[in-house]
């Protein structure tokens, strides 16, 4: 199955509304958020990294930039970087910029900055650069169990 379909099949199995729709594709959240006339805040970026030999998803608002030392605080450990392009695509089966933010579905663990929680509506592209899904972020919480931190820049 693809990660669409894996979104779906939880969301539907949890009776969790949502909407998903296509669109051209958009490779930034700048993008994104133009073409879904959303703001920018309220779209997920969801970055897979590598820690100690395992892969961790962290997901930040549009608008904000990861933090890297606050992200080695939080999940406790020195070694921290980004997943390569190919790294990324063999982990999720998805391309950089269309992960979604469902690390759980990745069996990875998520961690949520807090940003993410400003806005009551969040956005992401779902596996593909041409595909959305939006859902209210009490709803997303419920479906991946993120852990919430604070690993925004400031």
């Amino acid at each position: 199955m693809s990660a669409l379909e894996d979104i779906k099949k939880l969301l539907d199995s949890n009776k969790i509304q949502y909407k998903c729709w296509d669109h051209p594709p958009v490779h930034t959240s700048e993008e994104a958020a133009k073409i879904r006339g959303t703001p920018l805040e309220s779209g997920a970026k969801a970055m897979v990294l590598r820690s100690e030999g395992k892969c961790l998803m962290v997901v930040i608002a549009g608008d904000k930039k990861m933090d890297f030392k606050k992200v080695k605080k939080a999940i406790g450990s020195d070694r921290l970087t980004l997943a390569t392009p190919e790294e990324v695509q063999q982990v999720t089966q998805c391309a950089i910029g269309s992960v979604p933010p469902f690390g759980n579905i990745f069996n990875i663990p998520v961690y949520l900055d807090q940003s993410l929680l400003r806005s009551p509506i969040i956005n992401f592209n779902a596996g593909k650069h041409g595909t959305s899904i939006a859902m209210s972020v009490d709803d997303y919480q419920k479906a991946v169990q993120p852990i919430v931190v604070d690993v925004a820049q400031e």
